[in-house]
């Protein structure tokens, strides 16, 4: 079964919708125990770090979400929370990567927002993707590049549009938002 975590973020229902196209039965929910032996778990997200946050430590999930032993991939929000820090609400996150997520600087349009392509992209999310291809953003915030990028995306600045670390996988595009290009990327964490 696949685990679609359920923490006060939107854009839960179009994970679902995606995983369904893709005929895959998935579960939304927040209850640790289904949690623990769901065979992989998405965290998505578009929502704002700190109230995010204070919700995973109220369920107890911020203890939970790191010692998960099944693929996990978070995507948008998913992936930020996922990191060590925050700057948006000045937030401690669930430190799996330990990237910090910094703010774009107001040098162009913020948010980041639209499809953009890749300056690189490896790992297991990046199979059979080439760099040329477009996903599609929506982030004001960005992780910074560190040892667990695997893809470079640049707006303002480069950023980690992709990490991955042991069991943990992170997009910080929309997948499900991203047409064939972002079906295959989910196709690619489905297979792990």
């Amino acid at each position: 079964m696949i685990a679609i975590l359920k923490y006060n973020a939107g854009n839960i229902r179009s994970v679902q919708n995606a995983l369904d196209r893709l005929g895959y039965d998935a579960v939304i929910t927040n209850d640790p125990s289904v949690l623990n032996t769901s065979e992989k778990i998405i965290i998505p997200g578009v929502g704002e770090a700190s109230s995010a946050m204070r919700y995973l430590k109220e369920h107890k999930l911020d203890v939970l979400i790191p010692q998960l032993e099944q693929p996990v991939l978070g995507i948008c929000l998913g992936l930020q929370l996922l990191c060590s820090y925050s700057e948006e609400g000045d937030t401690d996150c669930l430190g799996v990567f330990d990237n910090k997520v910094l703010k774009f600087p107001e040098t162009d349009l913020v948010p980041h927002m639209g499809w953009n392509h890749f300056r690189e992209i490896n790992g297991s999310l990046g199979k059979s993707i080439s760099p040329l291809e477009n996903m599609y953003f929506v982030h004001s915030f960005y992780a910074e590049i560190g040892i667990y990028t695997q893809a470079i995306c640049e707006y303002i600045v480069p950023f980690s549009a992709t990490l991955e670390k042991n069991n943990f996988y992170a997009t910080q595009f929309h997948p499900e938002k991203s047409a064939s290009i972002g079906e295959q990327i989910l196709k690619n964490f489905l297979a792990l």
